[in-house]
């Protein structure tokens, strides 16, 4: 089939950018290790989830084909700072901030411009939608970065990144956005939508309590705030992309 000759130089860029990552380790990874071997089952598992969605996009094609490479390029994008966060966390014992934040500054955006997506695939909404989302990731991680590199108060930005997260929160539930996934979306696409916001509203509760347990507590650690961390972004990466797969899946399937 045609997507099958497209998919295999695909795969061998993918293939290639995560084995020139990879093979920038520095050292061997302990078995008792635990926040390590965290980051590497997670890288890959972003590995394997990067494959599935741009295989997936090329199958399904048509209007939900973008969303579907989005999907990929986030999980793409959070392999590839994996490996080098596990080499970072292998290698020092250090955490991989500005890793992380390079990572998150690329992917979260994208994920809150696929509720955009996922709705301009079945009805016409305006950009508004897009802009608003877009601007509230920024002013969720930005302060949040400046937080833990040490550039802000902790708990200023905290504080800040907090707000960020709920001008979110509000969009997606209450806003423009929720309004034309009520009205206008087929049953598929608004069962992945209620699904998508649980994500935003649960799964990335996750990240301010990796935070607050690695910065704002007495007991403070950084191998609990790793693993948090990483926990979140298996749920906020990797199963937000089946969702919006699942809704493609049933949308092609049924048409």
């Amino acid at each position: 089939m045609k997507y099958k000759k497209i998919m295999a130089p695909v795969l061998g860029s993918v293939a290639l950018a995560m084995s020139s990552a990879s093979n920038a380790a520095t050292a061997n990874l302990a078995s008792g290790d635990f926040v390590g071997i965290t980051f590497w089952l997670i890288s890959m598992a972003l590995a394997a989830s990067t494959v599935f969605f741009l295989w997936e996009a090329l199958r399904m094609g048509g209007k939900w084909s973008t969303s579907l490479t989005v999907s990929a390029l986030v999980t793409f994008i959070a392999a590839v700072h994996y490996f080098y966060m596990r080499d970072v966390w292998v290698a020092t014992g250090d955490t991989p901030t500005v890793y992380r934040y390079i990572d998150w500054l690329l992917t979260v955006p994208l994920l809150m411009i696929e509720f955009y997506l996922i709705l301009a695939a079945i009805t016409k909404v305006s950009g508004g939608i897009f802009w608003r989302l877009l601007i509230g990731t920024l002013v969720m991680l930005v302060p949040g970065y400046m937080g833990e590199a040490g550039y802000m108060d902790i708990t200023m930005g905290f504080i800040i990144g907090m707000l960020g997260w709920a001008y979110i929160l509000y969009e997606i539930f209450a806003g423009e956005a929720s309004k034309v996934a009520a009205a206008q979306a087929s049953p598929a696409v608004q069962s992945s939508y209620k699904n998508m916001r649980i994500i935003v509203t649960l799964g990335w509760a996750i990240y301010p309590l990796g935070y607050v347990l690695g910065y704002m507590t007495q007991t403070a650690s950084m191998e609990a705030l790793n693993i948090v961390y990483n926990l979140a972004d298996v749920v906020n990466k990797i199963a937000f992309g089946l969702l919006i797969w699942y809704a493609a899946n049933e949308e092609t399937s049924n048409a």
